[in-house]
């Protein structure tokens, strides 16, 4: 069996003294060097947050070795932590619905190899997007859902994750809204695009709310989905400057190219392992 040389360690935990000191300490015994390192304390809560990526310098090491080492340190801080190969892409699955320019650009970026994902497939409630997918090589499923057929289209997105072996879901631009229990199953691994600067003007139709409202900036936000609209932890937000000139639909021509961007960062962070849930917040590891 192939082993691993290198690894991405992320933990929360109490914040207590001699955390960092025990994990370097246990994976220097491991032969592996800090490549690069992040931690931060949450002074609200009293919670420490960790990201580490380790290098083996004895050669490749079985994964689930290193792991049952870890085990006794990460018992005795209390740890929530997982511990991944840095070499493995996540396996991501997309849902979309009729508008591509989110779609686009997650294919453009996985396709330029910037975005450390294998991208397994796309499904849809339509067909738009179809030709744009399998231009770029990735099978395409048409799961189209009403009222009456819910339940069945949503046991066929869990069918289609496990037979892709999909690790997370990417809605990008998907204008279905999931079932409480779809929400709890994928709690933690499905990323939404909201075309707002949520906790603002959540729901349907949110360029036409702001534009309602005269604001002179617009946004995007992506989050992890729960089983409450538009109120998952946030991952990543960005804005653009408007004007009171521009109309509804030009808000909506300016916000897509945000929510694209938005989007691929959260996607990318994600793959990477720098998102780190706090509650109903994130603590990311981007820089």
């Amino acid at each position: 069996m192939s082993g691993v040389s290198d690894l991405v360690l992320k933990f929360s935990c109490r914040d207590q003294p001699g955390i960092v000191a025990a994990v370097a300490g246990l994976f220097t015994l491991q032969g592996f060097n800090i490549r690069e390192s992040s931690q931060y304390e949450d002074v609200s809560t009293g919670r420490f947050f960790m990201r580490t990526v380790l290098e083996s310098v004895e050669g490749p090491k079985q994964l689930a070795a290193v792991k049952a080492a870890f085990l006794s340190v990460a018992e005795r801080y209390g740890m929530n932590w997982e511990l991944y190969d840095r070499v493995y892409k996540p396996r991501m699955l997309v849902a979309v619905s009729q508008w591509g320019h989110c779609l686009n650009n997650l294919l453009n970026s996985w396709k330029r190899g910037t975005l450390p994902v294998e991208l397994v497939g796309v499904f849809s409630n339509h067909q738009d997007m179809r030709s744009l997918t399998e231009w770029y090589g990735v099978p395409f499923h048409h799961l189209p859902v009403t009222a009456a057929n819910k339940a069945e289209q949503e046991a066929q997105v869990l069918a289609l994750l496990e037979r892709t072996g999909s690790d997370f879901l990417v809605l990008a631009r998907y204008m279905q809204i999931l079932s409480n229990g779809l929400c709890q199953q994928l709690a933690g691994r499905a990323i939404n695009i909201h075309h707002s600067f949520l906790p603002g003007f959540k729901g349907a139709k949110p360029y036409h709310q702001a534009f309602d409202r005269g604001v002179k900036l617009i946004g995007a936000t992506a989050h992890y989905v729960t089983a409450e609209l538009d109120e998952g932890p946030i991952i990543e937000q960005a804005v653009e400057r408007v004007s009171h000139a521009d109309t509804p639909q030009e808000l909506v021509e300016i916000g897509r190219d945000t929510e694209a961007v938005v989007l691929n960062r959260a996607v990318r962070w994600h793959a990477e392992h720098r998102v780190l849930l706090n509650g109903n917040k994130t603590v990311v590891f981007n820089r």
